[in-house]
């Protein structure tokens, strides 16, 4: 296997403010322009909940209070789909967050960063994990 292959390990945090949970339309791969929960990279050595609430403060503008892991899934970027770096194996743990503080602001690589309403959840063009999580965890439909 080529040394050049990269496996990647990502969090994101499920936030929810007033009936309305945090999301992120992606700039860039894996699901680029949907509809994401927040997060993004670990740094070597970053501890997992440090490294979820910079990413949230980052992508957001949020602060949180980190909880406990709820979800993980993976990403696999084929040759067809692979990054400037070529192709990538994300490993992503989602957490459950409390709101804490700040307006919401897009940064980083989100293009758009809003508190979401059912209502408008349906209409918008969400990642198929986001998906999972939100049904199967929180019955956000």
């Amino acid at each position: 296997m080529p040394e050049n292959n990269i496996i990647q390990l990502g969090v994101g945090a499920v936030v929810f403010k007033d009936d309305a949970v945090l999301l992120v339309k992606r700039k860039n791969p894996p699901n680029k322009d949907q509809w994401a929960i927040p997060g993004g990279k670990v740094h070597f050595c970053e501890p997992l909940k440090s490294a979820v609430a910079r990413e949230i403060l980052e992508e957001t503008g949020i602060v949180i209070e980190v909880l406990e892991p709820i979800f993980t899934f993976e990403v696999i970027l084929t040759k067809e789909e692979e990054t400037e770096s070529g192709p990538v194996h994300y490993v992503v743990i989602d957490f459950a967050a409390n709101y804490h503080s700040g307006e919401v602001c897009a940064a980083d690589d989100a293009k758009i960063a809003s508190w979401v309403k059912r209502e408008e959840y349906r209409k918008l063009d969400i990642n198929q994990e986001t998906k999972a999580l939100l049904q199967d965890k929180f019955n956000f439909l």
